[in-house]
C-alpha cells in the first residue's frame, strides 16, 4: 500500500510538472510572438528609431525577449536533466545574468528619461539625442555586467579546474559553492535595488511637483509621465524580487520539496514573465502613437493573410 501511495505520488509530481512546463512554454512563445510584432513595428519607424525612449523600449523587448528564451531553454534542459560541461555552461549562464539586470537598469534610465522630458524640458534635445542613447545602452550593459563579473570572478576563485570538465545540469545556481557566494549575490542585488529605487523615487517626487504646479495640456501630459514612472516602479520592483527568488527557494528546498516546486513556478510566473508582458502594456498600449502604429501593422498581417 505505501508503495502504490508513493508511486501514484510520484506520478502526481510528475503529470503536475508536466502541464506547469507545458503552461510557461506557452506563455513563453506568446510573450516571444508579442514582443516580435512591436519590435518590428519600432524597426518600420525612423521617429521611433531616432527618439530615446522608443530606443530604449526597445532594449528591453530585445533583453526580455532573449532573456525569456534563454530561460525556456534552461527549463527544458533541467525538465529533462539534460547535463553538459560546466564550460559551457558558464557561456549560457553569462548571458543570462547580464541580461537579467539589463532590464532593471534600461528601466531605471526610462525613468530618467521620463525626468528629464518633463522637468528639464529645454535640455531634452541636448540630453536626449541619439548619439546620448547609444552612450546610454553602453552604460547600461557595463552597469548590468557587474553582478555577473563578481558572481563569476567569486567562482573562478573558488573551484577547482578540474570541475570545469564536470557534467551538471546547467543553472545559476550551480555557480554558488558556498554560503557566501549566496551573501555576496545578495549585497550585490540589494545595491543595485536601492540605487534604483533611490532614483525612481526621486524622479517621482520631481515630476510630482511640475504635475502640480502645470496647467492645461502640461498638466495632462505631465500627469501620464507620472503614471509611466509608476508602472516603472512596478515592472521594477517585480524583476528586483526575482533576483531574491533563489535565495526563498533554497530556503524552502530545505523544508520540502513538493513546495520548493510551487514556489519556483509561481516565482517564475509573478516575477519572471509578468515583468516581462508589462513593457508592451506600457508603450505598446499606453503610447497612442506607437499603438497606432502597432495597430496598422497588425491590419496589414491579417490583410495580406486574407489576400493569400
Amino acid at each position: 500500500m505505501a508503495n502504490n501511495s508513493s508511486l501514484g505520488g510520484g506520478e502526481s509530481l510528475q503529470r503536475q510538472i508536466n502541464d506547469q512546463v507545458i503552461i510557461v512554454l506557452i506563455l513563453v512563445i506568446m510573450f516571444l510572438c508579442i514582443n516580435m510584432l512591436l519590435i518590428v513595428t519600432f524597426f518600420r519607424k525612423e521617429c521611433f528609431r531616432t527618439t530615446t525612449r522608443y530606443i530604449l523600449f526597445a532594449v528591453t523587448l530585445l533583453s526580455d525577449s532573449l532573456l525569456l528564451f534563454m530561460s525556456a531553454i534552461l527549463l527544458i534542459m533541467s525538465y529533462f536533466r539534460f547535463i553538459m560541461q560546466v564550460w559551457l555552461c558558464i557561456i549560457i549562464c553569462i548571458v543570462v545574468l547580464v541580461y537579467l539586470t539589463v532590464t532593471p537598469v534600461t528601466l531605471t534610465a526610462m525613468t530618467l528619461e521620463r525626468y528629464v522630458a518633463i522637468c528639464m524640458p529645454l535640455r531634452h534635445a541636448e540630453l536626449c539625442s541619439t548619439r546620448s542613447t547609444i552612450h546610454c545602452i553602453l552604460i547600461i550593459h557595463g552597469l548590468s555586467s557587474v553582478p555577473c563579473i563578481v558572481i563569476l570572478s567569486a567562482f573562478f576563485a573558488s573551484a577547482s579546474l578540474s570541475m570545469y570538465k564536470h557534467y551538471k545540469v546547467c543553472s545559476v545556481e550551480m555557480f554558488m559553492l558556498y554560503r557566501w557566494h549566496d551573501h555576496l549575490r545578495s549585497a550585490v542585488s540589494q545595491f543595485y535595488f536601492l540605487i534604483m529605487c533611490i532614483i525612481i523615487l526621486f524622479s517621482y517626487v520631481k515630476i510630482m511637483k511640475v504635475a502640480k504646479a502645470a496647467s492645461g495640456e502640461n498638466k495632462k501630459s505631465t500627469w501620464k509621465g507620472l503614471r509611466t514612472v509608476i508602472l516603472h516602479g512596478f515592472q521594477l520592483l517585480l524583476c528586483l524580487i526575482q533576483l531574491w527568488c533563489p535565495f526563498i527557494e533554497a530556503t524552502v528546498l530545505q523544508t520540502d520539496f513538493l513546495l520548493f516546486v510551487q514556489v519556483r513556478y509561481f516565482n517564475y510566473i509573478m516575477f519572471g514573465l509578468v515583468p516581462r508582458c508589462l513593457s508592451p502594456l506600457i508603450y505598446g498600449l499606453r503610447d497612442e502613437k506607437f499603438f497606432l502604429e502597432l495597430k496598422s501593422n497588425v491590419f496589414f498581417v491579417f490583410y495580406k493573410k486574407n489576400i493569400v
